[in-house]
Order: structure tokens, then sequence, then C-alpha cells
């Protein structure tokens, strides 16, 4: 392997090339493709570059974007607004004279996930607890029998729930579930599945949330007891775009399995109508959705830097009655959860939600057109970043190590810095980046971004030498033939090796106080 470029005269800097070359030179890093860029956060004095201005996958590095532009236009102190609202009017007898609409904007969090964030993503309650504590407020209100409809309408966004460049076998699956300006417990149905008294009888499923359960087609036989279980989630146009087929032992515990809602909106607004009828409420009419067609263009115009970051529920008719209310937790909190735990659902909604702010449409295309004016600002040269969606898991995004290592850069420096920050992984300590260098001299001291699809890894963000030195990084690698740990650990030595060698300062890390 050719020595990388060290574009810096310090012994340091040398010593770190030494061990970076002695990483990518083990058997299953040689034969990958790496990008390798390492500058110092503050001068800007590039450190360490290998591929610097060639592309690849950042995978999950892509919300990084994302959630750096959600802040910067939303502001950290955002919050999404979903209600409970109608056309009609509510009589003294408690009738509601029309439609009860749960009214999406985008909210990523109607669940019963805690906030702050814990670590874990610590969830209390039934997943239902946020729809339940707006029907509480509707019956408080006086509501006693809606005649009509109960409508989940997340017209809030254009209904295109799959970015370009999701792959079919995403689909079904959490980390695929689909883009709704309802986004009810992330979008994501836990299906059980039980075998049957004896062989030969036909399995059941039950789900949570209950409402999900007509969506999931099933095909599962019992077998005799001692066998091994043997299911599989296909994809089937239809009705049941998600079937289960395969065989359970008789006597086997039951299996669970989580998998995307093919509709919240309509999930949600099923789940809304029992929990409804369970406070005694009557509803005479059925469940239906209001989505939106998708957008044939993106609107004209290019939007302002910094946005200070206006209610979402402002849009909604001013003349309808609303039942109820609930707002989310402020925007930072939120980001916090999506950057350590990862979650495609949530960097999707918060692209949509800046695209409604600043452009009046709340489409991916338009969210990306954002997100390019965001780009420019930060000294992101154009095509050094081509993303097709928010997340990540577009197969086709490509990013430039470069290009990841100036946006951190701008990042740290702005009024929201300190807050982007704190809502990154922390090397041994918390989300995605818990288990990985713990119990290092690069434990606590990394705050980055993980990015993992099939076959390509990435690692980006901030770090702080044991020599006090502040830096930001970002490390790709592309084509990893290998399945198990072995690009992490790869990427993961070239971490340490640069919280234990580089800086020129003597101040320990230990001594200094965190900028």
């Amino acid at each position: 392997m050719a020595q990388a470029p060290v574009v810096a005269k310090r012994v340091d800097v040398a010593q770190f090339g030494a061990r970076v070359e002695k990483a990518l030179e083990e058997a299953h890093a040689e034969r990958a493709a790496w990008g390798i860029v390492v500058s110092d956060r503050d001068t800007g004095q590039t450190l360490y570059a290998q591929n610097a201005d060639h592309f690849f996958a950042p995978a999950s590095n892509a919300k990084i974007f994302v959630t750096a532009l959600a802040l910067a236009t939303l502001g950290s102190d955002y919050r999404f607004r979903t209600t409970l609202e109608s056309n009609g009017t509510l009589g003294s007898d408690g009738r509601l004279a029309g439609d009860l609409i749960l009214m999406g904007r985008g909210d990523p969090d109607l669940s019963n996930r805690k906030f702050p964030y814990t670590g874990s993503g610590e969830r209390e309650g039934p997943i239902d607890r946020v729809l339940a504590e707006m029907a509480d407020a509707a019956v408080a209100k006086g509501l006693r029998e809606v005649d009509g409809d109960i409508v989940g309408d997340d017209s809030y966004f254009p209904y295109d729930p799959y970015p370009a460049g999701w792959t079919a076998g995403d689909l079904f699956f959490e980390f695929g579930a689909p883009v709704s300006a309802i986004a009810f417990n992330d979008n994501v149905v836990s299906v059980e599945v039980q075998a049957g008294a004896s062989a030969g009888d036909a399995a059941t499923i039950a789900t949570d949330p209950t409402a999900a359960v007509d969506t999931i087609g099933h095909e599962i036989t019992t077998v005799a007891p001692g066998t091994a279980f043997n299911l599989a989630v296909v994809r089937r146009p239809g009705v049941d775009f998600i079937q289960i087929r395969g065989t359970i032992p008789a006597g086997h515990a039951p299996v669970r399995l989580d998998l995307a809602m093919t509709d919240p909106a309509e999930t949600a607004a099923r789940t809304l109508k029992a929990l409804l009828e369970a406070r005694g409420v009557r509803v005479t009419g059925g469940v239906r959705v209001q989505h939106s067609a998708p957008p044939e263009s993106t609107p004209a115009g290019e939007p302002v830097f910094p946005a200070a970051g206006a209610d979402a529920g402002t849009a909604a008719a001013a003349s309808r009655l609303v039942l109820a209310e609930h707002l989310s937790p402020p925007l930072v909190q939120s980001i916090e959860f999506t950057n350590k735990a990862s979650n495609n659902l949530h960097a999707e909604l918060l692209l949509r939600a800046v695209a409604r702010e600043k452009l009046g449409l709340g489409s991916t295309a338009a969210g990306l057109k954002v997100e390019d004016g965001f780009r420019r600002v930060a000294g992101i040269p154009d095509g050094d970043v081509l993303l097709s969606d928010a997340s990540g898991l577009a197969r086709d995004d490509l990013v430039t190590p470069r290009a990841m290592v100036i946006l951190l850069r701008y990042a740290a420096k702005q009024p929201w810095g300190s807050d982007f920050i704190s809502t990154l992984p922390v090397a041994g300590v918390d989300g995605t980046l818990e288990d990985r260098m713990k119990n290092t001299a690069a434990s606590g001291l990394i705050e980055a971004k993980t990015g993992t699809l099939e076959h390509d890894h990435a690692l980006s963000g901030y770090a702080t030498t044991l020599r006090g030195e502040y830096l930001a990084f970002a490390i790709f690698c592309n084509n990893d033939a290998q399945h198990g740990p072995g690009a992490s650990a790869t990427i993961d030595a070239i971490a340490k090796a640069m919280v234990e060698t580089l800086g020129s300062g003597s101040m320990p890390a230990a001594a200094r106080k965190k900028k």
C-alpha cells in the first residue's frame, strides 16, 4: 500500500501515519477502499489525508448533514405540533358533528420514548401513550360522540414514503420504515408469532400496536416439537405488502419480529379510534386516511440562513376546532436520539420538516435543495456531496471525506455547535459507540457518528487527544467483503491512534476543560 500523504511535518503526525498504515495492512482491511481526513478542529490544518477527495458511500454519516441543517434552520428549541382537529362543531351534549382528524406535522416521537435521552432509548408505558393522552384531552373537553370518521391526516408532507435509492429489501424492516407526517411508534410494528397447539395447526400472530394486525399477512404452519423454527419475511405487491411465511414448532416460545408499518397514518387512526371507544366515546363512522399527492417539482427560490424556526403547527387551518394538542420534546433532544441511535425515519422527517419551513413543501427533493444551500454556506464545494436521502440508507449517496470534515468544522463554530456535538455518540459511553473503544484511551474522547451498510462503514466526528488537541475527522471504508467486526475494529484502531499520538501541546486531556 502506498504511503498516505502527511501534510504536516510533525513527529506526532508521522507516528499517527505509521499506525494508520499498519492498521490498513491487515488482511481484512487491505482489499477495501479507505478515505481518511484528520484536521485540527480550530485551525483547519490537515494533519492526515488519504483519498480525501474521492467519493465514498457515507451510510449513516449522511445524518450529520441533516441534523446540523435542522439545528441551523429550525433551532434547538423547535417543537413539532400534533393535534386532534375537526371542521365540525362540538355540541353541548358532547356530539362532534363532523370528522375527528389526527393532524400530523412530522413529529418523530409519537411514541412512549423517554426524554431526555438516557443512553439506551428507554421507553415507558404503552406505545400508544401520546395518542392516549390526546384522547383523554379530547374527552376532558367534552367529546362524547364523533358523528363522522376518524381521519389520519399526514398531508403536511407530500405522500412519498420511500426515498430514492432505498432497495426493495429495506422496505419491510424497521430501518426502512416509511416516511409519513404521522410517525407512530417510529412507524414500526412488533409481531409475535405463536405456534399452534399441535403439528399441522396454523400459527397465529399478535401485533403491537394491535391496530396493525390486519396489515401483516402470514402463512405459518406449526410443525413437530424440537424442530428449528423457519420464518421468512417477504414482500408481496398488494394489500398484504409484508408477508410472514414459514414454520414454528409446537411448544416453541413466541417469536418476535419488528417490522415496518405499511401505512402509519391508518394504523395511528385505528389506534385512536380504539382508545376513544375505550373511553366511552361513540364513533359512528369508520377510519380513513388523508394523503397528499407527491409534488411534480421543487419550489423555486433560495432559502435564507439562518432561520428563526417557527412552530410547524401554524399551517393548520385557523378555523378548525382543536380538541387536543401534543408538542414534541425540544428539537435538540429528538436529534440526540436520531444521532445516538442512528434512526433512519427520524433523519428523513427532519429533512422534510426543514423543507416545509423553508420552502413551504415538505418533500425530500425540497429538503435536499435546502441542504445544498446549507453546504455552500458551510464552504463545501458543489459536487462534493451527492445525496438522495437524509438517513444514508440510499445506496447512491456519495460524500468525500474532506467535505465531511469541512461540515464538522463549520458546525463546531456555530452558536448551535455545542448542541450538535452533544447529540453524537460517545466512544465507550453511549449510542452506537457504547460498546466500541470501551476501556481504551479513546473512551469518552471520541464524539462521532457511526455508519454501517452491508459493505460500507464510516465514523466521522470529533476527537480530543491525550495532549489536548481538538480534531475533526472522517474515516470511510467501502467495498468491505468481510462479515463481522473487522472494518469497525480497523476504524477504532485509527480513532485510538488519533487520541494517543496527535497533539503538539502538553496539556493532558484529563486536566483540560472541553471546549
